[in-house]
């Protein structure tokens, strides 16, 4: 009887794949942009046989194209995918919302650290951070129902809605003291509020990130 072997990312694999994510994630590779295998090893420091394998693990994600001979293209969003990327993430969390209300009480202590951590990024002017605490609030929830492969796909989504996000929708203060305010209104819902309630608030939270988005419903 043979064996699958699954090959594990190599360190440096990861350091590339790590480097050149968040680069497309905060916008510093905006939707667009070709950039070179030897451009990311010489920034990371290491050869472009790992960088290679972090690309490939980018392209199954849908964060770059790549062409050989000339590089990788950081995959643009198209408006179409805007609309699909944001209705699929209503679907998930609200349907996350109902199946996570079970596990509230544990819910409410780790979200608490989540919207500390906003509030912290928030003060610091620290983008990159808010936003990774953001999604990471979400994530918890959709976690909480309890399906890997909601969770998997839920977590792709969300790396295209950063995608969608305009640099100057990103930096915004006021973006972030809202986004601040309807976090602490969806842990209150938890702590006292009823199940329909929060399953109510987890979709306006969507919708409202559509609407700030210019994304049609």
């Amino acid at each position: 009887m043979s064996t699958a072997v699954t090959t594990r990312p190599s360190p440096a694999s990861d350091r590339a794949y790590d480097h050149v994510k968040r680069a497309i994630l905060v916008g510093e590779l905006p939707g667009g942009e070709l950039f070179t295998e030897g451009h990311i090893a010489a920034q990371v420091g290491i050869s472009r046989t790992p960088v290679r394998e972090a690309l490939l693990r980018l392209q199954a994600e849908g964060l770059v194209a790549l062409y050989p001979k000339r590089g990788a293209l950081v995959v643009p969003v198209t408006p179409r995918e805007a609309h699909e990327v944001l209705e699929a993430r209503l679907v998930i969390e609200e349907w996350a919302a109902g199946r996570a209300w079970a596990a509230r009480a544990e819910l409410v202590g780790d979200l608490k650290q989540r919207l500390e951590a906003m509030q912290e990024a928030k003060a610091a002017d620290d983008v990159a951070a808010f936003s990774e605490a953001d999604r990471v609030f979400h994530a918890v929830i959709v976690e909480a129902a309890g399906n890997t492969v909601m969770a998997r796909q839920y977590g792709m989504l969300r790396d295209r809605q950063m995608c969608i996000l305009a640099d100057g929708i990103r930096a915004s203060a006021s973006r972030m003291a809202h986004a601040i305010t309807a976090h602490r209104k969806l842990i209150r819902l938890l702590e006292q509020g009823t199940k329909a309630e929060f399953v109510r608030e987890s979709r306006a939270h969507v919708e409202d990130a559509m609407d700030r988005l210019g994304v049609a419903r």
